[in-house]
């Protein structure tokens, strides 16, 4: 499957957070969907699902790279889960906290 990624996707499946940032640098669109997954809800997901894998603790490398270049925060995948949504899923505290903190920006920024 990985195969059929695409760059922005196929870097965040493979935790590569230089070549998302340069993908998004150069014009990816931070809020690209495929495969049922927004870039966001992919992040949490594959760092969420390594940490269970590996034993490892929770990276948030990518998460933040995506919020950085204006991910929407809350922005659902086509299966309806929220950033949020599987933030929460997997325990990922980090990702919580900066979700938390982007969603409230833009909250005040609207005002």
């Amino acid at each position: 499957m990985s195969d059929s990624w695409t760059p922005a996707h196929h870097a965040v499946e493979h935790e590569d957070a230089d070549t998302l940032a340069r993908l998004l640098a150069d014009g990816s669109d931070p809020n690209e969907v495929f495969s049922n997954m927004t870039l966001l809800t992919h992040a949490i997901d594959v760092e969420g699902d390594s940490s269970l894998q590996s034993g490892r603790p929770l990276t948030v490398h990518t998460t933040a790279v995506l919020l950085a270049f204006g991910a929407d925060p809350e922005l659902a995948d086509p299966d309806g889960d929220t950033p949020m949504v599987m933030a929460n899923r997997y325990g990922h505290d980090l990702a919580v906290q900066l979700l938390r903190a982007h969603i409230s920006r833009r909250a005040a920024g609207s005002r």
